[in-house]
């Protein structure tokens, strides 16, 4: 029975050997056969950090949820959403805006400042942009300068200089109300506006407040003067409340000017019968007379030379 067990135990030795071999002969075969990678992924195997493809993956996503947002055209719905998030964060900290205060307005209403500054109830003053709201504030063509002061916790300070409106600004069938420095304030709409003089034509307004100065030292003249007229962007012609047309010269105006309100006190040009007063000329005025006036005045001149021609006779 020994011998017996003997023999078997000898035996199972032997094949647990044998399949042992065949074992490694295999796993040796196989490191063999595999082909070794290329040198640019062996050199990524190496060196890259692990868990990098993690990383990759990530910003793969983020990169794609990105694009499907500029391409949907989401972009800005995000950036609000993103600053409302933000704003709300310091709101409940305690940086809500709680006091607003703005000196220098007259044309604006505080609504209006606050609007095209960018400034609603959802802002706070913690990630309020100063000089994005200045920026935003001086693009205005009604607001020449600001001043934005954030005081914490909760107080915002805006100081603007507002333009005034100068003149209205007739251009291409348009009228718009201007400021002195010829800047476009905005399209005529409302009556307030009503008594600015009025310029008329291309260049009248970046050259309007020289003229008007001018001719407000002549009172007797631009108190019945109804428009100045810019023409061939050179010179200027009057248009008068009863329509009365007076072309100036291009050069000397002040002359003609002083000329013209001496002959209107003297001589009551303004309410004489003509339509037109032609300056242009340096040494001659020249009248153009109404058609009612210049048949009065034919007539009245072959009245005189039918009785002279009558007298001759006789």
């Amino acid at each position: 029975m020994l011998l017996r067990e003997w023999l078997q135990d000898k035996r199972q030795e032997r094949l647990r050997e044998r399949h042992a071999a065949a074992l490694q002969k295999i796993k040796t075969k196989a490191v063999v056969e595999r082909e070794p990678p290329p040198r640019m992924i062996a050199l990524v195997e190496r060196y890259l950090p692990r868990r990098v493809g993690i990383s990759m993956t990530v910003l793969l996503l983020i990169g794609s949820c990105g694009l499907g947002i500029v391409k949907g055209g989401h972009l800005q719905d995000f950036i609000t959403a993103v600053s409302d998030a933000r704003n709300a964060l310091a709101n409940s900290a305690g940086f809500r805006i709680t006091s607003v205060v703005i000196n220098g307005r007259k044309q604006l209403s505080q609504d209006e400042i606050l609007a095209i500054g960018g400034v609603s109830g959802r802002s706070s003053l913690l990630f309020l942009d100063a000089d994005g709201v200045r920026d935003k504030l001086k693009a205005n063509p009604w607001i020449a300068d600001a001043t934005v002061l954030k005081l914490y916790p909760g107080r915002l300070m805006i100081e603007i200089t507002e333009r005034q409106a100068f003149a209205l600004w007739q251009e291409g069938g348009r009228l718009s109300v201007i400021a002195d420095d010829g800047a476009l304030l905005e399209p005529y709409v409302s009556r307030r506006f009503l008594s600015l003089p009025l310029v008329v034509g291309k260049g009248a307004d970046t050259q309007a407040r020289d003229f008007l100065a001018l001719l407000a030292r002549y009172p007797q003249v631009s108190s019945v003067t109804k428009a100045a007229i810019f023409v061939g962007e050179r010179r200027w012609n009057l248009r008068l409340k009863d329509g009365l047309d007076i072309r100036l010269p291009e050069q000397d105006v002040g002359n003609a000017l002083a000329a013209l309100s001496k002959l209107d006190k003297d001589d009551k040009l303004f309410s004489r019968d003509i339509v037109a007063v032609d300056m242009r000329l340096p040494d001659r005025l020249v009248v153009q007379l109404s058609n009612d006036a210049a048949k009065a005045r034919e007539d009245q001149f072959k009245d005189k030379k039918s009785k002279k021609k009558a007298g001759d006779s006789a």
